[in-house]
């Protein structure tokens, strides 16, 4: 392993199962990522890290950091891997388990159990693995010499008929079952050859030991579904497997071949979110397609029923007019009887006596409805044996001179005149009412027939509307789908919004914490010299830090819009009280409590005057933030001058800095600021009582931090992440994606999008939706801002909302009305 002999340098958790450790030289620098069950591997991508470490990171930090990464090896030949730091009893182990539902455990240089991933008891070994235990290295499986060709007999004559060769033998073998595959395909289950096989895959593992060569990823090529048949059809690749070896059941199947094995699970691993998003979207314009599908097919079935209905009435009604006379006749038996009052069941049994005696009539009758006035009658075409003579007499009289074509064309005509003779030869039942005569039965049915030949073309024409409207529907949804995949994937996650943040009106960055610990996090490692801490006297008020990184003096407006965050997200909100925040300098934060005194997380000691800003009204806005495409602004403005763009930046509400603004300031302001700035001579450092000490009362959780470090998101220019945030976008910018912003509403003054939020009733996630429906519906929405406000989550829109609100807006009552 390359990373041998590194120093570790930190380790952070990116979930509650993935771990990084950087490790370091002097010349060179490496991270490797450990999954517990899946992965390890060295990785070249920036993976996002957990705001907070894990007590698990922090107890590799405490007993890692900077020991030197001494070997890398598997245990026997299980599924487990020795990471060791240190030598000799200063040594440390991280045994990874990368099997089952995997663990990760730090142990001590006798393998005494210091912490673990999670607490388990193996069972058949009566072994816990669990804090002060001892982990069981000794339990290993060791090597084992390959399967003699008696004990690989026995194991397949045991074997259940049926039962896959790989799954018999995958038990009795160190290999994986890729391997069992390829001895498989090598073998074709006889025995003499599985053993030459196994021999084979041996030497596979052997080369595996100190394996240096090239890694490949299996490809899996996915369809794209389209709406036109004509249409040349698009491939999807999406990664499937990896291997160190491009094994011959690959060999067909596309691969993507890589340097080294390590650069190849690198790469598989770190574009399977984005591939997700891929396939999700397939799915999704597959299930589009399918819906339009189904529309289609329902419409053809409507129509061919309705035909299929046509075809019977006017058989129907052909019947009762070549069975005229047997029609009538059994009408006026059956009225007859029914004149004379003849009970029902005596009509029934004299219908069966003059079947019985073989009466054309009564044998025509098959059941008497008599409740409805029906009777139901057995009709055929007494024509049918003479109509099939003339066919062929006039067939046989065709001239035999006619061509191909023709003569292809006649038989089609004499199939479809035979299918037509077999439905018609066919006896049908027809029901027959005896108030009509046959004649006008047989008249209702050809009244049918029409009925449904104008039904039939009304639904033609109504099933042309709602294809065409479900077509475009459709279109609409796959164009949407692929917009949204691609806006996910443009879409950066900026560092300041894993805390509660905006951009004040003088394009000052203003970070707060969520909770406790995000407040000791922010005034540890992003509070700066030349920031400046805001908080409030109340409980639950969070932490605020207005980034400065000029040193410039801040103006009384952000100091204003930062103390309103401050009371914002405290207990005055569902209190609706109206109180007062204050502000102090970098220098008067301290985390060193008096003698005696203890600072819980998220505590702090304020040293110095505190300076009190004007009440803070309980007015909060919820708006958007769009990014602009950095090349398309520098084309679009490199001919503008200092001046131009101060304008400009005031009339599009761009995030971005204003340094000439701050530079223009008057000298009184300037001087005013600069005596409050610095503190006077004669005053001393006051310790404020216990009663000062700014506490956040949120979420409790067992977390600690770095020290106060140089932090890899902190070094950002945020001057240029701020330039290419507007809140006004212009119609020629080309828009990447939206950022939700929840900011005092007085700093959302030059959004295009922006609502008023109060104390209220509604829940976060209801307001959210309901505010960005307000602004989808409004006229001068373009369609990317529209598929911009679509590709946001719900969680993202409503997080950074300070609690139970009330929405108000210019359009909101129309919007909802719409």
């Amino acid at each position: 392993c390359r990373c041998v002999g590194m120093r570790v340098n930190n380790v952070y958790d990116i979930d509650t199962k993935t771990y990084l450790i950087k490790l370091q030289k002097p010349d060179c620098k490496s991270v490797l990522l450990i999954e517990s069950g899946i992965r390890i591997h060295c990785t070249e991508f920036d993976w996002p890290k957990n705001m907070m470490p894990s007590g698990f990171a922090m107890k590799c930090r405490k007993h890692l950091k900077s020991r030197r990464l001494v070997h890398v090896k598997q245990l026997g030949v299980d599924r487990i891997v020795d990471i060791q730091f240190g030598s000799d009893e200063a040594a440390y182990h991280l045994i990874l388990e990368l099997y089952d539902r995997g663990n990760i455990i730090l142990t001590d240089h006798q393998f005494m159990i210091l912490n673990l991933l999670r607490f388990r008891t193996a069972e058949a070994e009566d072994v816990k693995i669990a804090v002060r235990e001892r982990y069981p290295v000794e339990n290993a499986r060791p090597q084992e010499p390959l399967i003699s060709l008696a004990r690989l007999t026995e194991i397949l004559s045991e074997a259940q008929s049926g039962e896959q060769v790989k799954r018999v033998l995958n038990p009795h073998l160190r290999m994986s079952r890729a391997l069992c595959s390829i001895m498989v395909i090598w073998s074709f289950a006889v025995s003499p050859k599985i053993l030459e096989a196994l021999q084979m895959a041996e030497d596979y593992m052997e080369k595996t030991a100190n394996f240096s060569g090239r890694g490949y990823i299996i490809q899996k090529s996915e369809k794209k579904p389209s709406m036109c048949p004509d249409e040349a059809e698009e491939e999807l690749l999406t990664y499937e497997e990896f291997h160190p070896f491009l094994f011959c059941q690959h060999e067909k199947s596309r691969s993507v071949e890589f340097e080294s094995f390590n650069k190849a699970v690198d790469e598989f691993f770190s574009k399977m979110e984005s591939q997700k998003l891929d396939v999700k979207a397939l799915q999704q314009e597959k299930h589009a397609l399918k819906k339009l599908d189904n529309v289609r097919r329902d419409h053809e079935q409507r129509l061919e029923a309705l035909h299929q209905a046509q075809e019977v009435d006017r058989l129907k009604g052909e019947l009762v007019e070549m069975n005229l006379h047997i029609v009538d006749r059994a009408l006026q038996v059956v009225r007859s009887a029914l004149a004379n009052q003849v009970d029902w069941a005596e009509i029934g049994q004299i219908v069966k006596e003059a079947q019985a005696a073989g009466d054309p009539v009564a044998c025509a009758i098959k059941e008497l409805k008599l409740q409805s006035n029906h009777i139901t009658m057995l009709l055929k075409n007494p024509y049918a044996g003479s109509e099939e003579g003339e066919a062929e007499d006039t067939d046989a009289r065709k001239p035999a001179e006619a061509s191909e074509a023709q003569k292809g064309k006649k038989g089609k005509n004499k199939e479809k005149r035979a299918k037509g003779k077999v439905e018609k030869d066919k006896p049908v039942l027809v029901d027959v009412d005896l108030n009509l005569s046959a004649y006008a039965n047989a008249k209702k049915y050809y009244d049918s027939k029409r009925s449904a030949a104008k039904k039939e073309q009304k639904t033609v024409e109504a099933a042309q509307k709602a294809f065409k409207s479900a077509e475009k529907k459709t279109k609409q949804t796959l164009k949407e789908v692929q917009t949204v995949t691609s806006i996910q994937k443009a879409r950066k996650v900026y560092w300041f919004e894993k805390f509660l943040w905006f951009v004040s009106s003088e394009n000052y960055l203003i970070i707060a914490g969520r909770d406790q610990q995000q407040n000791e996090m922010i005034v540890k490692r992003y509070l700066r010299a030349g920031d400046v801490y805001v908080h409030a006297d109340l409980h639950g008020a969070t932490s605020c830090v207005i980034k400065n990184p000029s040193g410039e003096a801040v103006p009384p407006r952000t100091l204003t819009e930062a103390g309103t965050m401050a009371v914002c997200y405290s207990a005055a909100w569902d209190a609706k009280v109206i109180t007062s925040a204050w502000w102090v300098h970098h220098h008067q934060v301290s985390k060193t409590a008096p003698t005696g005194e203890y600072l819980t997380t998220g505590s702090f000691m304020i040293r110095g005057k505190k300076n009190f800003l004007p009440p803070s009204y309980l007015i909060m806005g919820f708006g958007f933030l769009f990014k602009n495409k950095l090349k398309k602004m520098k084309d679009k403005y490199k001919d503008q001058d200092e001046e131009d763009r101060e304008i400009m930046m005031k009339l599009l509400g761009s995030a971005g800095s204003s340094k000439e603004e701050k530079a223009k300031k008057g000298k009184k302001g300037k001087m005013k600021e600069a005596a409050v700035k610095k503190p006077q001579p004669h005053q001393k450092e006051v310790v404020k009582p216990k009663a000062e000490i700014t506490s956040q009362k949120n979420e409790d959780a067992e977390a600690a931090e770095d020290p106060a470090g140089g932090d890899p998101d902190v070094k950002v220019d945020g001057e240029n992440i701020l330039d290419s945030l507007t809140g006004l976008p212009h119609l020629d910018d080309v828009l990447m994606f939206a950022v939700p912003v929840c900011a005092p509403y007085m700093a959302l003054s030059n959004y295009k999008y922006k609502v008023k939020l109060t104390p209220g009733t509604q829940k976060k996630g209801k307001a959210a939706r309901t505010a960005v429906l307000s602004f989808m519906r409004g006229k001068d929405t373009s369609a990317r801002e529209k598929d911009l406000f679509r590709s946001i989550k719900d969680t993202d829109l409503s997080r950074n909302m300070p609690g139970k609100v009330k929405v108000s807006a210019p359009n909101l009552l129309a919007a909802k009305k719409k």
